[in-house]
């Protein structure tokens, strides 16, 4: 497989910068996720490193070659787009074979790397099928299939599973994950959804607005955000963030503090009067396993914040219910006038 080196990538579109000065290295073998809301930037970074987007300044290595200027088929990359991008009349087979039947593969060779995909795929009984005849999951693992035969030394992935329902999400997850750790493959993938980037990566960037927010593994960027966008992009429910108003005690605040922060997952539900905080809990949601408590803190008789509680699915605390909340110092965060943190 291959490394990958990124330094100071800008990217205009006409006199619109879309990318600012964008920096990384990614290792030999790791899964990294591009992730960030819409418009930030990620997928267009993907499309600069496959080619498919020229860059304005800046520099692409792969392996230690340069490569910011050579052609997409020139890189040794696969891309798999969110749309299969499968050819309709050809059946998965030959859909599996085209690219390499175009460079001249060997006919054994071809065979023998449809044969391998497949069994990884789990696709065997499908090669004669046409891509109608297949389910949204299925027809993903063609166009998975299709990367994997050409052996490339990265793997790039263009938001795969948008279009595939919620439980077949989590099917293709798993499976992603699982081809990742066969193939002990570079792969780039880019998302919107913070539950994929937290479940899938060896490492997480999260864009924002063309610019690199944060760089780190899923928990160090769930457990010490850099930024409050990143706090409240990463994590469902998101964190907690809302300024320290005069109901708020007992709390040891930086003198820059602004904003404090915490998980719902953090909290710690005790009688009223006690712990940092005294809220009423307006909404409750039965989730099984665990219940959520959407709860509004008091000042002055004026609703002053909402604020989501994690517990457990046996908790008994109901809506009206008037409760104290207690942050442990250890999960308290703490974000200047800049949303950066302390």
């Amino acid at each position: 497989m291959a490394s990958i080196k990124i330094e100071g990538l800008n990217k205009f579109y006409s006199d619109i910068q879309v990318l600012f000065g964008i920096s990384l290295e990614i290792q030999d073998g790791e899964f990294v996720i591009f992730v960030g809301p819409s418009g930030c930037g990620k997928s267009t970074l993907l499309r600069c490193l496959a080619g498919l987007e020229g860059v304005s300044s800046g520099r692409i290595e792969i392996d230690g070659r340069d490569v910011t200027d050579s052609e997409p088929a020139d890189r040794d990359l696969a891309m798999v787009f969110q749309s299969y991008a499968l050819y309709p009349h050809m059946s998965v087979r030959s859909n599996m074979e085209f690219g390499m039947k175009v460079n001249g593969f060997d006919p054994k060779l071809r065979n023998e790397r449809i044969a391998e995909a497949a069994r990884i795929l789990q696709l065997e009984d499908y090669l004669d099928r046409k891509p109608n005849q297949l389910s949204g999951g299925q027809r993903q693992r063609v166009a998975i299939g299709r990367a994997i035969v050409k052996n490339p030394k990265v793997f790039l992935f263009d938001e795969p599973l948008s279009n595939l329902d919620a439980k077949l999400r989590v099917q293709m997850r798993v499976e992603l994950e699982s081809l990742h750790k066969q193939l002990a493959a570079t792969m780039v993938y880019v998302t919107h959804d913070q539950v994929e980037a937290m479940t899938m990566a060896d490492k997480i960037v999260v864009l924002n607005d063309g610019w690199i927010e944060q760089v780190g593994t899923p928990m160090e960027i769930y457990h010490k955000p850099k930024s409050r966008f990143v706090a409240e992009f990463i994590g469902s429910p998101a964190m907690n963030v809302f300024a320290p108003g005069h109901s708020i005690r007992e709390l040891q605040l930086n003198e820059s503090t602004k904003f404090i922060g915490c998980r719902p997952e953090d909290f710690e539900l005790l009688p009223q009067g006690e712990g940092n905080i005294d809220a009423v809990v307006r909404v409750k949601e039965q989730l099984g396993g665990e219940s959520l408590l959407y709860l509004a803190t008091v000042e002055d008789t004026e609703i002053i914040s909402d604020i989501v509680v994690s517990v457990s699915g046996d908790d008994m605390t109901n809506i009206g219910d008037q409760v104290g909340l207690h942050i442990p110092s250890h999960r308290l965060h703490q974000f200047d006038a800049e949303g950066l943190a302390l």
